[in-house]
């Protein structure tokens, strides 16, 4: 039986403002974002948008170490996909991290509480997520592939407006990682007698992960 639950009105607007805002919005793909109000710095090797782009993933990936880290609270006895994802999660969060010392970057990481974010955007979408999560285990499911999936369009989109490696190798690592949790969320889905459809990206690519070698 196929299944998609649809998205509320409020969860559309927070995907949709979130990837169209310039400062502290999801990147979208083959789209150019404007430079964010924190510019880096003079002396920096990096292009503006590289930096926003790099304060933008450390707070996403947050973002989703907390939802699963929340939705396991209320699900854990269920699957142990979201505190396995969460811990996942946390080294990409790590990573991020790597990349904005490397590069100077000011982390917009200001409490590693769970649910606290500076990007106002990205604590309005980890309000509505987590309110969706809970409303039941299915909801929580298709929650957890949604932040995956556009988790891999908003890398994709920074990947493309950087020409720094490590920054390309790192995005790229964590492109993997998605592809991956978005497997395994859709495994769980898919064993309560669901098939699983696209909610972001398009049907084609997810097909593809689904079907492709795990990393």
């Amino acid at each position: 039986m196929a299944i998609k639950p649809l998205l509320s009105t409020a969860l559309i607007c927070a995907l949709t403002f979130t990837g169209a805002t310039a400062v502290s919005a999801a990147p979208q793909h083959g789209k150019q974002r404007a430079a964010t109000s924190t510019t880096a710095p003079s002396t920096s090797t990096i292009s503006a948008e590289e930096y926003a782009d790099l304060q933008f993933m450390r707070e996403e990936e947050k973002l989703a170490r907390d939802v699963y880290l929340t939705l396991d609270e209320y699900w854990g006895t269920l699957t142990r996909v979201f505190a396995n994802i969460a811990v996942s999660e946390e080294q990409h969060t790590s990573t991020v991290d790597f990349l904005l010392d490397k590069y100077d970057v000011e982390d917009p990481v200001i409490s590693n509480e769970v649910g606290v974010f500076t990007n106002p955007e990205l604590q309005a979408l980890y309000d509505t997520l987590v309110e969706r999560g809970i409303a039941s285990f299915i909801d929580a499911l298709y929650v957890g592939a949604l932040i995956e999936e556009k988790d891999m369009r908003d890398i994709l989109a920074a990947m493309e407006r950087s020409d720094e490696r490590a920054i390309i190798l790192a995005y790229s690592n964590l492109l993997d990682g998605s592809k991956n949790h978005l497997r395994a969320f859709v495994g769980v889905i898919e064993s309560q007698g669901l098939v699983y459809e696209a909610q972001v990206l398009d049907q084609d690519e997810v097909t593809l992960i689904l079907e492709s070698e795990e990393h």
